[in-house]
């Protein structure tokens, strides 16, 4: 374990997906400083992002974020202790601008380079918003790629105990989106519309899988919604989006708090937080707080802002690594598919 006797300034740069981003974070708790440059409206026109189009982007943006990012710090780059960057999962393309760019920066201002999780990140964000959590907690991460849950025994040591084995949470919230018209990102605009709709409306599904109770099914869900809209097209009846959307993201949070608290309660933890992108969303943050407190569990949940990529969580992450002695050659690959836990 690296000394812990002064401050360490984490410079972190995050380019999995559509989001280039970059942030200097103190002691892995406080953010100095958090840019992040958005592409959603160029993927918008797609239906979503295109990867040779984000990497593009990110060729173009990164060096100002970077550059914002240490501004808006009051600090220089020589002033950081280390550069920390992701490195996976994500687009293997987007990945290997922010790998490329982290590599450059830390050989030539002679400073120590730390790869990071992705997954790892969003869970840091927690540590971010609660200067005073600690492991060990149950946490579920949920985006567009991944829904995992995960026991966080210690920092940087995870245990996989539940994953999606089909379409994440994220992705099945954008599909059912584009479906009914709403377009992409589906998230928000589900969220939105399911507010002004009843979840009773149509009973979709709630998936088990009988090996692991733990582990996670969207696809049958997102097929019978499908099939829905399917049916009332053949008929003639009107869909009421609302309606639908509020139904489908019901069944969804119904199985996303379920596992949450299960897990909480089999492992005997009282601490229960969640992750991702998808943990911005509105019912989402109810539930597994209303949950948590008929459960005597404290809830943790980062702002939205933290939620979505962000560099600021890759620093919170990258911290705890550099502090464990975790050091990137200038060998270091983008690993689209890495898993949790792997080096």
């Amino acid at each position: 374990m690296t000394d812990m006797g002064s401050d360490v300034y984490i410079l972190a740069i995050e380019s999995s997906c559509d989001e280039t981003a970059a942030a200097v974070v103190k002691n892995g708790r406080y953010v100095l400083s958090n840019i992040i440059s958005s592409q959603i409206a160029e993927h918008t026109m797609f239906g979503g992002v295109v990867p040779e189009i984000a990497s593009r982007r990110h060729i173009e943006n990164i060096n100002y974020v970077i550059q914002q990012a240490l501004t808006e710090a009051r600090m220089s780059l020589q002033e950081m202790t280390a550069i920390a960057v992701t490195y996976g999962p994500g687009l293997v393309g987007a990945l290997l601008v922010g790998a490329a760019e982290a590599k450059a920066i830390a050989w030539a201002a002679k400073k120590p380079l730390v790869p990071v999780h992705h997954i790892e990140g969003h869970i840091s964000a927690n540590f971010i918003e609660y200067p005073d959590l600690e492991p060990p907690f149950v946490c579920e991460i949920i985006s567009g790629g991944h829904t995992h849950l995960v026991v966080v025994r210690d920092y940087g040591e995870f245990e996989i105990i539940g994953r999606t084995r089909d379409d994440a949470a994220g992705e099945a919230f954008d599909k059912v989106a584009r479906a009914v018209g709403l377009g992409y990102p589906g998230g928000p605009k589900i969220d939105r519309a399911a507010r002004e709709g009843n979840p009773h409306a149509y009973e979709f599904p709630r998936a088990k899988v009988g090996e692991n109770p733990y582990d996670f099914s969207f696809s049958g869900l997102k097929s019978c919604v499908l099939n829905e809209i399917n049916r009332a097209k053949m008929t003639g009846e009107e869909i009421v989006v609302a309606d639908l959307a509020a139904s489908f993201q019901d069944a969804v949070v119904d199985a996303l708090v379920s596992r949450a608290i299960d897990a909480a309660k089999e492992y005997h933890f009282d601490k229960v937080a969640i992750a991702g992108g998808v943990a911005s969303n509105s019912a989402l943050r109810r539930a597994m707080r209303s949950a948590c407190d008929r459960n005597g569990f404290r809830f943790y949940l980062p702002s939205p802002v933290l939620c979505t990529d962000n560099a600021a969580m890759i620093g919170s992450a990258g911290y705890y690594e550099y502090m464990r002695g975790v050091r990137a050659g200038w060998d270091l690959n983008a690993v689209p598919g890495l898993k949790l836990g792997e080096r």
